[in-house]
């Protein structure tokens, strides 16, 4: 949009001496005063406005800059202002718009309002200080770097006094070659299989056979298993799991329970297998009831008139004395008629032959 100057005659800057301010503001025509030289660049431009009489609206609409910018400018008040390098524009336009010298407005606008965020001056009187951290750094480096070189060192020295590799010269390698590639290695018999990669015998569940005998019924095949033990006990077959060594020693191998060991009478019963265990009085009441495990054994007290009720008495083996004397014989068992009868010597005849009188 084309601005609209009107009739205002043209500002110029007069020129000053370089040791004097850059800008000043120019002399009107002859029908007009001509104004002081201004403080500052706002003061000379609200100065040349106002000689050309024009409002701060008309100057807003002619250079489209916010009223409240113009005023701010002419006041010199920054803080109202935008920033810089936008500042720097509106002076520019606000001179171009008044017939002024646009360069010479931005230069004075430069002198009245210095740029503050420049990089300042060191002070006088300052002495920098470094941080002590970086001193540390730098020494704990060179005492890596040192020690990697010792290492260094100290692994080419210790390589270069260690004996040489001992390596056989090539005749005597092609020697042992040429021998092993003409010897035949004589080999034996092969091994036979171990015991444990051999097929073991296929399990039989006890009594199945019975039981399938006698068309699945568990009670015929228990009476079937009883009259066939009871057959060999006849015949004086002992099953190898009942069979025992009289006279062996007793060897605990499990808890030892009942009496303490003065005050038993000498019988034993110790389990070879888990089974239960309960003893009672004669009048019924129960001194010991317990399930024995493997090994187990029972002191028996010297209290007179106990019984001993097993729940498989071909389980516990009796020992009196130390030494195994047999099975126990039922599966309720007195345990006074375990203790064997005193062996007693033959009586020796003490009468001597009558003499023969003399004749």
């Amino acid at each position: 949009m084309p601005r609209d100057m009107g009739n205002v005659e043209r500002l110029h800057l007069d020129e000053v001496e370089a040791d004097q301010a850059p800008f000043a503001v120019a002399d009107l025509v002859a029908d007009q005063p001509a104004p002081d030289q201004a403080a500052d660049i706002g003061a000379a431009l609200k100065a040349a406005r106002e000689a050309r009489g024009l409002s701060l609206q008309e100057v807003a609409e002619a250079t489209r800059i916010r009223q409240s910018y113009i005023e701010a400018l002419e006041a010199m008040r920054l803080e109202g202002l935008p920033s810089r390098p936008f500042t720097i524009g509106y002076v520019r336009a606000y001179a171009a718009l008044l017939g002024m010298d646009a360069d010479a407005a931005v230069a004075r606008f430069k002198a009245d309002a210095p740029d503050e965020s420049g990089e300042l001056r060191e002070p006088v009187g300052v002495r920098r200080e470094r941080d002590p951290r970086l001193g540390l750094i730098f020494a704990g480096g060179v005492l890596v770097v040192g020690a990697i070189l010792l290492w260094n060192v100290a692994q080419r020295a210790i390589a270069k006094d260690a004996p040489p590799p001992q390596i056989a010269p090539p005749a005597a390698s092609n020697q042992v070659q040429a021998h092993a590639n003409n010897s035949q290695v004589a080999l034996g018999a092969p091994l036979p299989a171990p015991v444990e990669s051999t097929t073991p015998e296929p399990y039989k569940t006890p009594g199945l056979d019975d039981a399938a005998a006698n068309g699945g019924s568990v009670d015929a095949a228990k009476a079937a298993a009883k009259a066939r033990e009871e057959a060999a006990a006849r015949a004086g077959v002992v099953d190898p799991a009942h069979r025992i060594q009289v006279g062996a020693p007793f060897k605990p191998k499990g808890a030892m329970l009942g009496a303490a060991p003065g005050e038993g009478s000498g019988v034993v019963l110790q389990a070879r297998k888990a089974a239960t265990l309960v003893v009672r009085g004669g009048d019924g009441q129960v001194h010991f009831a317990r399930a024995l495990a493997a090994g187990d054994a029972y002191r028996a007290p010297r209290t007179p008139g106990l019984i001993a009720d097993v729940s498989d008495p071909m389980v516990f083996e009796v020992y009196y004395g130390g030494a195994l004397v047999s099975h126990l014989p039922s599966a309720s068992t007195a345990l006074g008629k375990l203790v064997p009868a005193p062996k007693v010597a033959p009586a020796v005849a003490q009468a001597a032959p009558a003499a023969t009188p003399p004749q």
